[in-house]
């Protein structure tokens, strides 16, 4: 793909992503969570460039700096956003004012890598950054899946010992 179409992917799945995240929705545990951010890294990492060969070092330098920023901001992400378990055992999240925060800081960080890498006369590929942007994703949704099982497993173990009744919901603090 062109460094045109690739920057359009990038903006189309953050887009999505970030829109959907700020409203309140069922977390299923159990479906292939790990799936897109595994199809954004496949297609980045097809992509030739992703190392500039004038400035090899560097390259990967800002490479490896990208991808520590993609994984800190997504569990960053992760840590801010809401979960919480419905009494029908429903589990539910919501990124929080906090997660704009992160998501605000990872920006200007990459924008500042990016700023950098111009300075040195390193050619960046958008290959990069949709990589970065898998870590991201994939952080994210696996640090939620982890948070989300230990909601789960305190929803069926009261349920197993005969509670009331249908547990309240429970909301965990961000």
């Amino acid at each position: 793909m062109s460094g045109l179409v690739n920057a359009l992917v990038i903006v189309a799945v953050a887009a999505l992503v970030i829109t959907r995240q700020f409203r309140a929705r069922r977390l299923d545990a159990d479906r292939r969570w790990w799936l897109l951010p595994v199809i954004l890294a496949f297609v980045a990492l097809r992509e030739p460039g992703m190392v500039d060969a004038h400035h090899r070092t560097e390259s990967v330098v800002l490479l490896a700096a990208e991808l520590v920023i993609g994984l800190g901001t997504g569990a960053g992400w992760a840590w801010t956003t809401r979960i919480w378990a419905e009494p029908d055992g429903t589990v539910w999240t919501k990124s929080s004012k906090a997660s704009v925060a992160v998501w605000i800081g990872g920006i200007a960080l990459r924008a500042g890598l990016f700023a950098l890498g111009a300075v040195l006369g390193v050619h960046q590929d958008s290959g990069a950054l949709m990589f970065a942007l898998a870590g991201t994703l994939l952080v994210r949704s696996g640090i939620l899946v982890w948070r989300t099982r230990g909601l789960t497993s305190a929803s069926a173990t009261a349920a197993a010992y005969g509670g009331d009744g249908p547990r309240p919901a429970w909301k965990e603090r961000v």
